[in-house]
């Protein structure tokens, strides 16, 4: 028996190290990679699923097909046979600075990566340019945390930082059709908020309009990602990442390409869909084992692709997502058209339409501009609500608005979508739900989830902001900065640390919620920091 355990872990490594795609842990260490997770021999799932190999894999592999067991020491074995991950510089002891902004300037050199090595067993997309990490747990470029680092890094004259990192996503959606999550293998079934449309505009405000033409061809592949199946998908469906809508409607919606559980959070995901499950089994009855079997397998898988969409939405996670808007064990993410991953996909049909008139002419530009307005038409129709004067996501299954006021409702303002008398409105329900203390809340919830209330997180700051400064809406655009600046100018003072997320609503008290403690760091706070200092500074 152990013998043909053993046989089988080696033909399970070999055949899955030949594979083209790169191999996940999971495909890679077969038993090993479950046994591991749900053991939870690590308090991250992230670290083993980060780990390199010390020696051949195949060999590990016996090793491991020979000693598995009840006496087996599991986390020893992991011990002695790989590479733990890093762990972060204690980034306050490594050069404290009495102002925050001369800090994160400094952190500029301890985030950066330089170019990747591929290394074998490894999860890490090895990149072919220098990168900036966020920092933590975080050991790797994430796809829409770049674009608010990118902010900072222009500020801090870093442009060449930038362009890199442009050229690294290029590089990947050339590569593997689209921007993952993060570089790691285990991310490349999702991507994350499709931010590229607005690096590129970043990058063309450096170097000149040529870079439109230039990303053009990559532009265009992560705009068909999104887009796939757009030719044959009917009304009143979707498929994967689309949704038609009954009238024709053509909008998005967040997905994964897998249905298991995610690697860097296993056990987690495997208990939820297991609790599912169960659950499910205590209130139906079936004809037979076979059918109560396929429907509890039907169950957790889509559990677990609604938290794997929920995190390629990057609001991992949120009650915008929950159908009791309560508990996570309601997640219905597959089910909700986002209004902000619409407005980001209106703003990437804008871009290429610019790059279109630049690079092929005023046909190939109006294609893509009629595409958009069609899609601007979508989203103010099944996304606005004339009675809340607010910007909601819609749900598909019910055919009608979510009812929680979210930062999200803000994307339109920021795109330049909504009419100037919407964007008054918009302004003063911001006032009246989101607006706290320290800035804008994530949601008006508070369920324990990291992206709900009492959080605020900086991408959010800075969408609201400039989506209300693009309507003139400065008093109130000011206002919003100076209390997110204040913020986290006060966490600074008190622990010399730029924090991943913040609590807006007491703002002597930390944030909290989610799958991992609190990350500091961090590069899109730093980023959106000194973005948002030099907007005040010419207000």
């Amino acid at each position: 028996m152990k013998q043909l355990l053993i046989i089988s872990l080696l033909f399970f490594c070999i055949k899955n190290m030949n594979a083209q795609q790169p191999a996940t842990p999971d495909k890679i260490y077969g038993q090993l990679f479950v046994d591991v997770q749900l053991a939870k021999i690590f308090a991250d799932g992230k670290t083993f699923v980060d780990c390199t190999p010390k020696r051949k894999i195949r060999d590990i592999m016996y090793d491991y097909g020979l000693a598995k067991g009840p006496k087996m020491n599991l986390k020893k074995f992991v011990e002695d046979n790989f590479n733990m991950p890093a762990e972060p510089p204690a980034f306050n002891y490594i050069m404290k600075e009495p102002v925050a902004a001369n800090h994160i300037k400094n952190l500029w050199s301890v985030l950066r990566r330089d170019a990747d090595i591929a290394v074998e067993g490894s999860s890490l997309l090895a990149l072919p340019n220098p990168y900036i990490v966020p920092g933590g747990r975080f050991r790797e470029i994430y796809y829409w945390d770049s674009y608010f680092t990118m902010l900072g890094l222009k500020e801090s004259g870093e442009t060449e930082m930038i362009e890199s990192m442009v050229k690294n996503f290029a590089f990947l959606i050339d590569k593997y059709g689209h921007i993952p999550n993060g570089n790691r293998s285990y991310y490349l079934s999702r991507s994350q908020p499709p931010f590229f449309s607005l690096m590129i505009e970043l990058l063309a405000t450096i170097k000149g309009e040529a870079v439109y033409k230039t990303y053009l061809p990559q532009l265009e592949k992560e705009y068909n990602y999104w887009m796939e199946g757009v030719d044959k998908i009917k009304k009143g469906t979707a498929f994967k990442r689309l949704v038609k809508l009954n009238d024709g409607s053509v909008l998005n919606r967040y997905w994964d390409d897998l249905n298991t559980p995610r690697q860097e959070s296993y056990k987690e995901d495997y208990d939820l869909s297991e609790a599912a499950a169960n659950e499910l089994a205590m209130r139906i009855k079936m004809a037979s084992p076979e059918a109560l079997k396929k429907i509890l397998d039907e169950t957790r898988g889509n559990v677990c692709r609604n938290l794997r969409a929920g995190a390629e939405s990057g609001w991992d996670f949120s009650s915008r997502w929950f159908a009791d808007e309560k508990n996570i064990s309601s997640i219905q993410t597959t089910d909700i058209v986002p209004v902000d991953l619409n407005c980001l996909l209106y703003n990437l049909e804008m871009v290429i339409a610019k790059g279109m008139f630049l690079k092929r002419g005023e046909i190939a530009g109006n294609k893509y501009k009629s595409i958009a307005a069609k899609r601007k038409t979508a989203i103010v129709k099944y996304c606005w609500n004339v009675k809340t004067n607010f910007f909601f996501d819609y749900n598909i299954v019910i055919k009608k608005q979510n009812s929680n006021y979210t930062a999200a409702g803000l994307y339109p303002l920021f795109v330049k979508i909504a009419t100037p008398s919407q964007a008054n409105t918009v302004a003063a329900t911001a006032i009246k739900y989101l607006l706290k203390p320290g800035g804008i809340v994530t949601t008006t919830n508070n369920t324990g989830q990291q992206w709900d209330a009492p959080n605020g997180w900086a991408p959010l700051q800075w969408i609201a902001v400039n989506g209300l400064n693009n309507y003139k809406q400065t008093v109130l655009a000011k206002d919003i900065a100076t209390r997110w600046l204040a913020l986290n100018d006060k966490v600074y003072a008190a622990t010399g640390k730029m924090m991943e997320k913040y609590n807006v609503e007491d703002m002597n008290k930390e944030a909290g919620g989610g799958e991992y403690p609190s990350q500091d760091g961090f590069g899109w706070t730093n980023g959106v920091y000194l973005a948002l200092k030099a907007f005040m500074q010419k207000k």
